[in-house]
């Protein structure tokens, strides 16, 4: 199914596309011929996230920007007994499928919050695929877990309680589910719900406030509490490490910035040249700071 271009996305084209036994529903656009760039969006948002950087980075790449499974209008799968189906491996797997899929063998990726984690497990899953990597507001998930203590658990309460058995979370979450999708998006940002489009908020609440968007959210969270800390101990145990340039940025007010030293552990993770730096905003980098953050990805992949 396509739609038809709006204002809103002026010049792209919105798809529903299948890879393997679930659909994606991608954008894409920008300049033909261009390089690839591939946007992965985080929790608890959708692609439209990255409106306000698209318009800056169309005349520069071709762009692609899917809703990750589980998330906005594509897929919801079963997560299985694990949560697999709900893997970083299984969502590296879907946008490395659809990129295929699309004609680009080799791409440029950049992933916020959720996105990020994806963009790590393509990266080293797909090295081939992956020419440059670029990771907004996040440490390695490993690290994180490992580090927890009373205010990182404070912090990212949402991290503990989301990966708590079905169905209680998501009952708890579905009985008010506009509100606590606010206070997810206003309170990791620096300015409430300001940064926010309001198509991109429109967005939001219509596809994350049903009872199946809840519950896949909840068992991407369970997958990183479990199978996917497997994964990443296999890879690490292995001498796995990202094999692209690594561009990483995070919010000078967010809890990376707080908490971790997000420059060193991307350096511990990744044998390419890693840069990055801290901008003065929250969590929620690409729409605070699109300008900003369009820039230094240009910059960063020449």
């Amino acid at each position: 199914m396509r739609t038809a271009d709006t204002d809103w996305f002026q010049g792209f084209e919105e798809q529903y596309l299948s890879v393997g036994a679930v659909s994606l529903r991608v954008r894409t656009g920008g300049r033909p011929q261009a390089p690839a760039l591939l946007l992965l969006h985080g929790f608890p948002q959708t692609h439209v996230m990255w409106h306000r950087m698209a318009r800056h980075l169309a005349p520069h790449f071709q762009l692609v920007l899917p809703d990750l499974r589980g998330y906005g209008d594509s897929g919801k799968p079963e997560g299985g007994p694990d949560h697999a189906a709900y893997s970083k491996r299984a969502m590296a797997g879907d946008v490395a499928a659809l990129m295929t899929q699309l004609g680009h063998t080799r791409y440029a990726v950049c992933g916020h919050d959720r996105g990020g984690r994806v963009a790590h497990r393509l990266a080293l899953d797909h090295p081939q695929a992956v020419s440059r990597l670029c990771l907004l507001d996040i440490a390695p998930t490993l690290d994180m877990y490992g580090a927890t203590d009373m205010d990182f658990a404070r912090a990212y309460y949402h991290w503990f309680h989301l990966i708590q058995p079905a169905p209680l979370p998501e009952r708890m979450i579905g009985g008010c589910a506009r509100e606590y999708l606010h206070a997810k998006l206003g309170g990791w940002g620096s300015a409430g719900l300001s940064h926010l489009e309001p198509q991109a908020l429109a967005d939001y609440e219509r596809c994350f406030c049903r009872p199946e968007a809840i519950h896949a959210a909840c068992e991407d969270y369970r997958a990183a509490a479990g199978i996917d800390l497997t994964h990443d101990r296999a890879s690490r145990e292995a001498g796995q490490r990202i094999a692209c340039d690594l561009l990483v940025l995070w919010g000078a007010r967010g809890v990376v910035q707080r908490l971790f030293d997000p420059l060193a552990l991307w350096q511990a993770q990744c044998s390419g040249q890693v840069q990055g730096q801290a901008l003065d905003c929250g969590h929620f980098i690409p729409e605070e700071r699109p300008q900003e953050t369009a820039e230094a990805l240009r910059r960063f992949l020449g």
